[in-house]
């Protein structure tokens, strides 16, 4: 018999925090569903909450980092990668000045990370060029 449960979560579409229920059946994320009584959205769930779960099996999803060399993507691993990025950001900005960068956030990380890259980019690179995905 294949083993099923549900997975109460919060959906990471947008920062309303509706509550859902993942269906995780045979160890891999088979489902979603709305999480009844949950004090936000109260058993509903919106067209991308309801399509949440897709992304995390999909063949197309990126496991490792690719960084493009002689014209080919190469995996590499998480620190090469966060080391070039680092370089190439601190190159940009030290050659054109902070608001020749720019930060944009993502509707899939949680408020404290949305944060975590607001503080980046104006603490740390001094700039205010920052920008979200979550145009609902």
């Amino acid at each position: 018999m294949t083993d099923y449960r549900t997975v109460p979560t919060v959906c990471p579409y947008c920062g309303t925090g509706c509550g859902m229920l993942l269906e995780v059946s045979g160890g891999r994320l088979a489902g979603v569903l709305p999480q009844k009584g949950h004090p936000v959205s109260d058993g509903t769930l919106c067209l991308k909450g309801w399509a949440a779960y897709e992304f995390v099996e999909s063949p197309r999803r990126l496991a490792r980092p690719l960084v493009r060399r002689d014209g080919k993507r190469e995996a590499v691993p998480v620190e090469e990668a966060l080391s070039i990025v680092a370089d190439r950001l601190r190159d940009t900005v030290e050659r054109h000045g902070p608001d020749a960068a720019a930060f944009i956030c993502s509707a899939k990380c949680t408020n404290e990370e949305d944060y975590l890259v607001n503080k980046l980019a104006r603490a740390v690179v001094g700039t205010n060029n920052i920008d979200h995905c979550a145009r609902l």
